[in-house]
């Protein structure tokens, strides 16, 4: 008796015509599996990223985030002389509606951002706005990196 080795592509082409397809498909059924939420919700379970936008001047750095839909009392900034954390969590409203259905494509749920900053900051002056949903921060760069000079080599 020959032994023979299980082979699982063997068994997809009996049936499909690109076996590497279905193994791909899986993989991904598995990735959103783990993504999605067990109660099958649509879109709950994906992480919310704020979108973020930086801007270097002389003695600054300015970081806009939006982040909508949240009170400045459920976010948490903190800044560390190399980074910017921001995290939060948009809690859902539960609306109750007889005799139709509603259909939600907001993202609720706790998110976290980390940003490195291309400069050393002074994080114990950080000047901090958060108006229609934008969070801006000024954060001045620790004097080491105001005064900085950087020989260029030519050649």
């Amino acid at each position: 008796m020959t032994l023979v080795r299980w082979n699982p592509l063997r068994e997809i082409e009996r049936w499909e015509p690109f076996p590497e397809m279905s193994i791909i498909r899986q993989q991904m059924d598995r990735l959103f599996e783990q993504l999605l939420p067990p109660d099958g919700g649509e879109g709950v379970g994906l992480t919310f990223i704020p979108p973020a936008e930086i801007s270097e001047t002389d003695g600054n750095l300015n970081l806009k985030i939006e982040i909508p839909g949240l009170d400045a009392k459920d976010l948490n900034v903190e800044v560390t002389p190399e980074s910017v954390s921001i995290s939060g969590e948009r809690k859902s409203e539960s609306t109750t509606e007889e005799g139709g259905t509603t259909r939600s494509e907001f993202r609720y749920g706790k998110f976290q951002r980390v940003i490195a900053l291309p400069a050393v900051v002074d994080n114990e002056k950080v000047g901090a706005e958060y108006k229609d949903g934008i969070l801006r921060l000024t954060i001045p760069k620790a004097e080491s990196e105001k005064h900085k000079a950087v020989k260029v080599r030519l050649g």
